[in-house]
């Protein structure tokens, strides 16, 4: 069983030894890096990097989101899931902008916490409820999309299959999920979202999704 190596960016250090000491059972993770800060965070991942980064938002010296642009800017491969307490509907979508795999609040369970870490782990990202209504509402909102949020999007046209795949990803279906839902292997339905990201322009299935929605691709 390999080990998948975690780390956590949070000011708060007594939530951050509890949430590294809640997952410490778990034999396959280990914590490997933790850090007070965003600066902090930055300085060690040279030395010890994670998989997977548990990022707080609001942090002194260097917030989460300057530390997650300048994260995925040094180290392309690492994964982010957003731990923190605002649930507004502004801060999920933006940090869906800036790539990260997953957002949860700090009050998510610690099942559901495991769950997102095999989730982003196996498929590359994790959309809970949360998530997924909060993507809703925003397309909801847009009634008259007018300006585009990105230049190229009225030029975009995906698939029905593509489609009917991007928003099962929405639900929280898993990649095997999705394909025995539509009858098609799992080979298949990566295909249709590697395309996805493809006429999107989108560096991660997150991206894309946030994409689809404030450009009321998906019905």
């Amino acid at each position: 069983m390999s080990t998948l190596k975690l780390g956590i960016a949070d000011d708060h250090e007594l939530f951050r030894k509890g949430f590294i000491s809640m997952l410490s059972g778990i034999p396959d993770f280990e914590f490997v890096l933790e850090a007070g800060n965003g600066q902090e965070l930055l300085d060690r991942l040279p030395i010890n990097t994670p998989d997977i980064v548990f990022m707080d938002l609001q942090m002194p010296v260097m917030d989460g989101i300057q530390a997650t642009e300048a994260a995925f800017e040094r180290f392309p491969n690492i994964k982010i899931i957003v731990v923190s307490m605002y649930n507004e509907d502004r801060f999920v979508i933006h940090m869906l902008e800036k790539g990260v795999q997953g957002y949860l609040l700090k009050d998510t369970s610690p099942d559901e916490v495991e769950k997102a870490i095999r989730r982003v782990h196996e498929e590359g990202f994790y959309y809970n409820d949360f998530v997924s209504k909060a993507m809703h509402r925003k397309m909801v909102n847009r009634q008259v999309n007018k300006h585009p949020f990105f230049p190229n999007a009225c030029n975009v046209a995906l698939s029905s299959r593509e489609k009917e795949v991007l928003q099962l990803i929405c639900d929280g279906l898993s990649t095997t999920e999705i394909g025995d839902k539509l009858f098609i292997s799992v080979r298949t339905v990566e295909g249709h979202r590697l395309r996805v990201l493809e006429k999107t322009g989108t560096k991660s299935t997150a991206a894309a999704v946030a994409f689809a929605y404030k450009n009321q691709l998906l019905s």
